[in-house]
């Protein structure tokens, strides 16, 4: 199953990519509405051929707005859209780019694609342990 990984953000979300037990960071994309976001990302998904999304969910207010992305997405795309806790993702993607050595600028680019593929990872990790 080909499956997209979001770790939500107001401004930009980051993106991880699964189609084995392996999720690899994708992109980061940049919008100014949720609109603009869902547009950008149903072209992603058509190119990627994706089967399936799951959005990180963290706590708060952030939770609570990843929340109604989530049903945003599974309203206007139509596949299945489910969601994930995604605690604390973005301080370990961070920690471990440091200790990879990757320079500052590169990290700060795509840390929310590292914290989505660390969430989408944790994702498959769970789901094979159940199957």
């Amino acid at each position: 199953m080909r499956i997209l990984g979001i770790d939500y953000g107001r401004k930009k979300i980051g993106l991880a990519f699964a189609d084995s037990k392996l999720a690899d960071p994708l992109a980061v994309v940049h919008g100014e509405t949720t609109e603009e976001l869902i547009e950008d990302l149903k072209k992603i998904i058509i190119k990627n051929q994706v089967e399936k999304i799951v959005v990180g969910i963290s706590e708060n207010e952030m939770g609570e707005e990843s929340k109604r992305f989530s049903l945003s997405l599974k309203e206007k795309l139509k596949i299945p859209v489910e969601t994930f806790d995604e605690t604390l993702t973005t301080q370990e993607a961070q920690k471990l780019a440091i200790e990879a050595g990757i320079k500052r600028q590169k990290r700060k680019e795509l840390e929310d694609a590292y914290a989505a593929a660390l969430m989408l990872q944790s994702y498959l990790d769970e789901k094979e342990i159940n199957v």
